[in-house]
């Protein structure tokens, strides 16, 4: 039942991280990087230090045991990191939240689950294990079902494209790009976790239990937040947008800055919710724990796509379109079955 309960807080931090982002429809006013540096203070820097803090024991003995070469290696990651996320935010101007996962998180499907065991060389061992057969050919739909998303969405600009009802900030040429970057860099992301579990074991040490990995987010996250500081705060001195952060926007009540103010935080609360509840799930998948990334990012695609059809972004699809979606999101939900089966039979074979 661990393994079951594991893949639960997967769904719960997969549905927040497909949710995260919608709050930004509801900014007015703000430049690009004004929303997103006040996001990324939120899930990137105060949050992980307040709920370190709060959830794992002696953290400052913690962090005194904690390996310097771990700390500096978890954090450069988090930094490259912050380059796909920025990347993957721009992305979504572009083409759109479905086809923004469905590209970059495909691309960190994959290599964000094999290259920790691959770098760590334990891949070759995986295959002998109870389930494995069922973990891989998950993991292979999985990237399947993705794949089908993109084409849904290649399928769906050519619709707009037909009815001419193009949105002008829609550009596959411009989007396209940023998705792979962000999908090689948010494989980083999930290195870089895995890179800090030396720092886990200390907390769980401590005492930290299931809450162990919230740590290794201090050092991911606010290598991520650098970054992100340094582009927005690049771009803000280039287009004069710095005084945003506390004037009214233009043409909006007094009202509008609080109100921006308050979706950023939403924004950052929900995507450090991901990770929370990604960490909650980790520490239960028994011998597959190497799945859990591809488990978290099949979901969010899966989560991701639902909530585009809920905000409307498939609604002067074509018939045949959303067929393809209907493929896409079928073939999604068997992947993350076949996965549970998976991890189910190699926690079975764990008690035995």
């Amino acid at each position: 039942m661990e393994v079951i309960a594991g893949v639960m807080y997967h769904a719960v931090g997969a549905s927040s991280a497909a949710l995260c982002y919608t709050p930004q429809k509801k900014a007015l006013g703000w430049s690009w990087q004004t929303y997103w540096l006040a996001q990324a203070a939120v899930c990137w820097l105060l949050l992980p230090v307040i709920v370190a803090w709060l959830t794992i024991p002696q953290l400052g003995e913690v962090l005194r045991e904690a390996p310097t070469a771990v700390m500096g290696s978890t954090f450069l990651l988090g930094m490259a990191y912050g380059v796909g996320g920025t990347a993957f935010g721009m992305a979504i101007r572009y083409v759109g939240f479905s086809l923004t996962y469905a590209i970059s998180v495909g691309i960190s499907c994959v290599l964000g689950t094999l290259i920790p065991p691959l770098v760590r060389g334990e891949l070759g061992s995986v295959f002998d294990k109870t389930g494995a057969g069922w973990v891989m050919t998950g993991i292979a739909l999985g990237a399947l079902g993705i794949a089908v998303c993109g084409v849904a969405g290649r399928s769906k600009e050519k619709d707009l494209e037909r009815n001419d009802a193009v949105n002008s900030s829609f550009s596959l040429r411009k989007g396209l790009p940023l998705c792979l970057l962000a999908g090689v860099l948010s494989a980083v992301y999930g290195f870089s976790l895995d890179q800090g579990k030396p720092i886990a074991d200390i907390a769980a040490r401590y005492g930290a239990g299931s809450f162990q990995g919230n740590v290794v987010y201090i050092f991911s996250n606010s290598g991520a937040f650098v970054t992100t500081l340094l582009y927005c705060l690049y771009l803000h001195k280039k287009q004069g947008t710095f005084g945003e952060y506390s004037r009214v926007p233009a043409g909006e009540k007094a009202t509008g800055l609080p109100l921006n103010f308050a979706m950023a935080a939403l924004t950052g609360l929900l995507w450090y919710g991901q990770f929370f509840f990604y960490g909650l799930g980790h520490v239960r998948m028994g011998n597959y724990k190497f799945s859990s990334w591809a488990i978290h990012m099949i979901m969010l695609v899966l989560f991701s796509t639902v909530a585009g059809i809920l905000l409307r972004e498939w609604s002067t699809s074509s018939k045949a379109t959303k067929l393809k979606l209907g493929l896409a999101l079928a073939v999604l939900t068997i992947a993350v079955i076949v996965l549970t089966y998976g991890n189910y039979l190699g926690g079975e074979a764990g008690t035995h």
